[in-house]
């Protein structure tokens, strides 16, 4: 990046107040998925003006819940969705001796070693697709247990869903969720969020990226798009459909404190990144690690206009050798440096409505 452009951006984001950046928007509902603890029973999906789709059907149900969960879980809150990606949605039943217990909504083929076994509703849709493509909820969307005199209270370890209750899973709109975010792929670089107001600085690059791994999931993600968010993970897809291959961004808790992240620090497939205060965690911080990211509408997958068809469609951009901005160069399996000439990232974040008429 050159001088003009570091001290415009550095000036900018100094010169906005953030916090009524984020007060801005409020938090809005997009729609409400049920899932049924019934076998064969329809999943819908209503949205505000009360119309109803069908994007699937039950085909078995969980029998347990997995504890411990992946470390991240952790980091949520229960009675909420910790993860959403392409081949699984996580939900945070408790959070007990420290350690998650999730139940999962898995499709009917997928991998997802994360969901643990009988921990599930596994319904029919395929892997990126309805509740993991286009109607997938965000990191932080409520998840209540409906019973059948239709009464619903929180997902929670003295409230799990039995045969005819009914998972709630409220997808909203999160007040203050930027437009995109800029990654400068180099030691010390900025994490810049942008919203309507400004810009923040949201983090700094501890390890920059570097390659691509075998992330099992982006076998069902196209290139340039998020695979995967939770409280610990930004998980990218460089690969097509049909092929393995991606990167993670993560918090720097998670590659301190999780035993299994330790090879981050020798790896070149993660980019860790810390707080701008250099003091501060930041799992399950929004808008990096919650409230915001998802799978987004895979390809011929509608919502209910162009604009939320449109908008929530994932995408990532990269600029090669401090070049243009272009859409992420392809690149399946393990490749140590196939990433290494990015020099920046930039991650649009979902939107549902006409840009002029956001608030």
């Amino acid at each position: 990046m050159n001088f003009r452009k570091t001290f415009f951006v550095a000036a900018f984001c100094a010169a906005v107040v953030f916090s009524q950046a984020r007060g801005e928007a409020e938090e809005k509902k997009l729609f409400e998925i049920k899932i049924p603890l019934e076998k064969g029973a329809a999943v819908v999906v209503t949205t505000p003006d009360g119309a109803e789709r069908e994007v699937g059907r039950v085909n078995a149900l969980p029998t347990a819940t997995r504890w411990p969960s992946y470390t991240a879980s952790a980091w949520g809150l229960p009675g909420t969705v910790c993860a959403s990606a392409v081949n699984a949605i996580h939900m945070l039943v408790s959070v007990e001796g420290g350690k998650g217990r999730t139940m999962s909504v898995i499709p009917q083929e997928t991998i997802a070693p994360a969901a643990g076994a009988g921990a599930s509703v596994i319904i029919s849709p395929k892997a990126g697709e309805s509740l993991f493509g286009a109607w997938a909820p965000p990191v932080g969307a409520l998840v209540l247990v409906e019973k059948p005199d239709k009464t619903a209270a929180p997902l929670a370890a003295d409230n799990l869903p039995k045969p005819g209750d009914a998972l709630l899973i409220t997808a909203d709109e999160f007040g203050g969720t930027p437009y995109m975010i800029d990654i400068e792929n180099r030691p010390g670089g900025r994490v810049v969020a942008w919203r309507r107001g400004g810009c923040e600085l949201l983090a700094r690059v501890i390890r920059p990226l570097g390659g691509t791994g075998r992330f099992e999931g982006t076998l069902f993600q196209r290139a340039g798009a998020i695979r995967a968010n939770h409280c610990g993970v930004i998980d990218v897809s460089t690969s097509p459909r049909g092929a393995v291959g991606g990167f993670q961004i993560i918090p720097w808790d998670h590659a301190l404190k999780s035993k299994e992240m330790q090879n981050v620090w020798t790896m070149t497939q993660w980019l860790v990144v810390g707080a701008a205060d250099g003091r501060s965690m930041m799992g399950g911080s929004a808008p990096l690690f919650k409230n915001g990211l998802v799978s987004g509408p895979a390809s011929g997958e509608r919502l209910w206009d162009v604009w939320s068809t449109y908008g929530r469609k994932s995408l990532v951009l990269a600029r090669y050798g401090n070049g243009k901005w272009r859409r992420m160069k392809e690149a399946a399996g393990r490749g140590d440096d196939a990433l290494k000439d990015i020099t920046e990232l930039r991650i649009y974040y979902p939107f549902t409505e006409e840009i002029q008429k956001i608030n």
